[in-house]
């Protein structure tokens, strides 16, 4: 159970869906379950990119797992508009698939829909939608995920869709014993149609579980291009339009390294 606890804390803080795989008596004695998590983290980023402009976040959400290896789950945190959702401040993830096993390589297919309420951007809602496929062994899990909208509303240079944008997330995951855990990602986005804006992204951390509450610390960086001076596409700012013009008082570097302290627990 520590085990499920510590993943479910360290997808929560880049926001990927994790769900606990049952062994075959758990199975048969509980052919479903229904688990929540919530967390408090110095700042939520995704995908390496600060969402909350270097502000805490307030994360939690509901899985339903069945043990034929279907689930659906929600998602959910606070976020700065100036990270692409004008008039929004809410994030909420909407995801399901099908989880199973081939000896000890596990395999994960699904899809995921990020919506915004209450945003705007170029006359629409900000969403994004995913379809991903992943794998598992002992320690190592890899996940690639492929948008099948306009990734986060973004337009080319001249009105490209961007669809087909893709994100390769490889992880590892160590539990030390003792209730410690060490964990380590690295995961590149591959920006379609859309100049100097793909990049790599990185992360390690470690964990201690205490009577079900999980303290995590890490340390995340990337090398996205976010370089205020220059204008660069990853410098945002704490407000934006709903054209996507920033009106914000303040700027900062969104993919800069940065540490990210949390408190978590799953119920």
């Amino acid at each position: 159970m520590k085990k499920v606890i510590i993943a479910a804390v360290l997808a929560a803080s880049f926001n990927l869906p994790v769900f606990a795989q049952p062994t075959a008596a758990e199975s048969e004695a509980a052919p479903q379950a229904l688990t929540g998590n919530a967390g408090l983290f110095s700042q939520y980023r995704f995908r390496g990119i600060t969402q909350t402009f270097g502000r805490p976040a307030l994360q939690g959400g509901i899985d339903y797992a069945h043990s034929s290896g279907f689930y659906v789950g929600n998602w959910n945190s606070n976020v700065n508009s100036g990270a692409g959702y004008p008039n929004g401040n809410l994030e909420m993830d909407f995801y399901g698939g099908y989880k199973l096993s081939v000896g000890e390589v596990g395999f994960d297919f699904g899809g995921i829909y990020y919506a915004y309420p209450g945003s705007e951007l170029n006359g629409k809602a900000v969403k994004n939608g995913e379809l991903y496929v992943g794998a598992s062994w002992k320690f190592l899990s890899a996940k690639y995920y492929y948008a099948v909208t306009d990734y986060f509303n973004a337009k080319g240079p001249n009105g490209e869709k961007t669809d087909g944008t893709g994100y390769l997330d490889i992880s590892s995951n160590f539990d030390l014993g003792d209730g410690w855990g060490l964990n380590a990602h690295v995961g590149h986005l591959s920006f379609r149609k859309v100049a100097n804006a793909s990049y790599t992204d990185w992360k390690l951390g470690v964990t201690k579980d205490v009577s079900g509450w999980v303290f995590g610390l890490s340390y995340v960086d990337t090398n996205a291009k976010g370089n205020c001076g220059r204008g660069e596409f990853y410098c945002f700012s704490n407000d934006i339009d709903t054209t996507g013009s920033q009106t914000g008082s303040k700027r900062m570097d969104a993919g800069r390294a940065t540490a990210v302290l949390s408190v978590s627990r799953s119920f």
